[in-house]
């Protein structure tokens, strides 16, 4: 069977809803906004799911209705500003109608950046993880090769491949078999919930050209991808990888 893809993609469409079983909290600086059991999962977008939380765990003192109706994907709602010691936060609360036929009635979708997120007692970051993506990181030893513009960036026999849902494979390398004299250190940083904070990430120049971003490495990245730690990815997307002397297709998807 044909594929445009050589790896896995996302299990979930837009639009689908799930239970949560896990118990998530949100904090706004110091206190405590809401505490549920009963979360939804809710795909907005394929990649990954948002929490929808239940208007009934929800302390009402944070939030404050900004008069703002509006019908959206999955029904009528309210804006409403998240309040609290931590700051206002304008429209960071999206209040959905109960006693309507939406799937998501009673609910409250937040904004994430205001608040601090927890799955049962650990903290999560960026967004929650897709309970239909995985993440595996592998020892190997197949030859890997880095090039861009005929210009060898890496050259290993020793790599950690690592495996994750909806993305192409992402080939970690050792920093002692990377040609750092092509590489350019930036003030990026990505996060991902997955993996993890970046520590470092590189431009790569050929010639007088300068590539922004196409290189980077977790110091310390989240237990699950352990054998990463000190490593150094490049973007698939942007330059050639040659796998066992195999050119890659580049894919589109770009994603750390």
């Amino acid at each position: 069977m044909s594929t445009e893809h050589d790896y896995p993609q996302m299990a979930a469409a837009r639009g689908r809803i799930e239970p949560a079983p896990r118990r998530v909290r949100g904090y706004l600086g110091h206190e405590l906004v809401f505490d549920t059991t009963a979360a939804r999962y809710v795909w907005e977008i394929p990649y990954y799911p948002a929490y929808y939380v239940p208007l009934a765990d929800v302390r009402a003192e944070f939030l404050r209705d900004e008069d703002h109706p509006q019908k959206v994907q999955f029904g009528q709602s309210r804006l409403h500003s998240l309040v609290g010691a931590g700051g206002v936060h304008k429209s960071a609360a999206r209040v959905f109608d109960a006693g309507t036929d939406s799937p998501v009635a009673g609910t409250v979708r937040f904004e994430w950046d205001p608040l601090r997120w927890f799955e049962e007692d650990e903290q999560i970051y960026g967004h929650p993880r897709n309970p239909y993506s995985r993440v595996d990181a592998l020892r190997s030893h197949r030859h890997i090769r880095v090039e861009l513009d005929g210009v060898a960036l890496a050259d290993t026999r020793t790599p950690v491949l690592l495996f994750e849902t909806g993305l192409p494979t992402r080939y970690y390398i050792d920093p002692t078999d990377v040609a750092f004299e092509h590489l350019e250190p930036t003030s990026t940083q990505t996060l991902c919930p997955y993996k993890g904070t970046t520590s470092g990430y590189w431009s790569v120049r050929t010639g007088e050209t300068v590539h922004p971003d196409l290189a980077w490495t977790y110091h310390y990245p989240l237990p699950a991808v352990a054998p990463i730690a000190g490593l150094v990815a490049f973007y698939n997307e942007k330059l050639d990888i040659i796998v066992d002397g195999t050119p890659l297709a580049r894919p589109r998807t770009q994603f750390s």
